[in-house]
């Protein structure tokens, strides 16, 4: 076992291919030390059953993380809010979002989300852009219309949700600046949505907080923020991610056609393969001394499990680097796992099967445009993708 410190993150492999030192790792250090640019030195596990103990065990704490030198890529160490909870407060804020934000209330958005992503593609010229022409008005309608932010503004908070998750791309000063401008946007918006409630997640949770009374306005805040940056950021990264995939390989593009049905199964198969995160899941702190593959991490130990490696564990998938829409089980991690399991999967999984539903049907003949030369990788942000990605149905 390696006992010298490895500089993380890795380096960031081409497109979305998987950087190569985490199989080296899971292979032959799966628990490894690893030094980041800021903060404290941390155990990096790369193994499908550690990285899964890491996420759901409560012996590992996401609440640690406010006492100490947390562990990042970014000077300025921005970890709290509800990511940063333990139950019994975690459970009690998710809780009462949760109230508002089930499966069967997504549910209800599939139509105007089949009807939002046909009229993009109608519009769509012979050659156009698939993320700010058809991903980003999606998942920016889709979460507007989920929690009565007026689509109008929808500029102002894609930047600072964007800029919640740059590294590099911005400075520290910008970043603090734009979460300052969407704190003072959230509170607004829940002020008027407590005075004329709607049809919405805001009005819902605001109900739910005068009943229970369990979530004070900042908590109420810090959750509506989390969520708008959370729905939008990540689906809108994702899908150009899955249709790169797609399109680069047009027999997987052809099959989804050919058979809708897939479209379920292929969403989780391709959630499981995209290496969405550049630089690890958020660490985990150890509350008491736990032994990870035959490794003693010591009580007050931070972790970081790398989910993107998990998810192509050969132990656990068989033939982890291939794509197979039908495998199955396909217990990924591609939303986290345990108490803090993504809260928007369900609006994530619609959005995505709805978009790939819509695209396979209307645009059949959909093609990457002009090669890997229409495509324009996205750097110094903590999600990786295209920034750009030309489309076409030309032959």
């Amino acid at each position: 076992m390696r006992t010298s410190t490895v500089v993380f993150p890795f380096p960031r492999a081409s497109g979305l291919d998987l950087e190569p030192e985490y199989r080296l790792l899971q292979r032959s250090d799966p628990v490894s030390r690893v030094e980041f640019p800021y903060g404290e030195p941390a155990w990096l596990v790369t193994r499908y059953a550690d990285v899964r103990t890491v996420l759901t065990d409560p012996r590992f704490s996401r609440a640690a993380s406010l006492e100490r030198d947390v562990p990042r890529v970014t000077e300025e160490n921005f970890s709290g809010g509800i990511v940063a909870m333990d139950p019994p407060d975690h459970t009690r804020l998710r809780s009462v979002c949760r109230r508002a934000f089930t499966p069967k209330t997504v549910g209800r958005l599939r139509e105007r989300a089949t009807a939002i992503a046909a009229e993009l593609i109608g519009n769509a010229g012979e050659e156009f852009d698939g993320v700010e022409e058809f991903a980003v008005p999606f998942t920016l309608k889709m979460i507007c219309e989920l929690l009565g932010v007026p689509y109008a503004e929808r500029g102002s908070f894609r930047e600072w949700a964007e800029a919640g998750l740059a590294t590099t791309a911005i400075s520290e000063e910008q970043r603090l600046a734009a979460t300052g401008k969407m704190w003072d946007f959230v509170v607004a918006l829940v002020a008027r949505r407590r005075q004329r409630p709607r049809d919405d997640l805001i009005s819902a949770m605001l109900a739910a907080q005068a009943e229970t009374g369990d979530i004070t306005d900042d908590e109420l805040v810090i959750v509506v923020m989390t969520v708008l940056v959370a729905g939008y950021e990540t689906t809108s990264a994702q899908l150009p991610n899955f249709l790169y995939l797609l399109l680069s390989d047009r027999a997987r593009f052809r099959a989804l056609a050919a058979d809708p049905r897939l479209i379920p199964s292929a969403v989780e198969e391709l959630m499981r393969y995209v290496p969405l995160e550049a630089n690890g899941t958020t660490p985990r702190y150890a509350v008491e001394d736990v032994v990870l593959s035959g490794t003693l991490i010591e009580a007050g130990s931070p972790v970081v499990p790398a989910s993107a490696a998990a998810n192509r564990d050969p132990d656990v998938f068989a033939d982890p680097d291939r794509l197979d829409f039908a495998r199955s089980p396909n217990p990924h991690l591609g939303f986290g796992a345990g108490a803090h399991f993504c809260l928007g999967a369900p609006l994530a999984r619609l959005e995505l099967r709805v978009a790939l539903e819509v695209l396979t049907s209307a645009a059949p003949g959909l093609r990457l445009a002009r090669g890997e030369a229409g495509i324009v990788w996205k750097t110094g942000m903590l999600v990786r993708g295209p920034s750009r990605l030309a489309l076409t149905e030309r032959t």
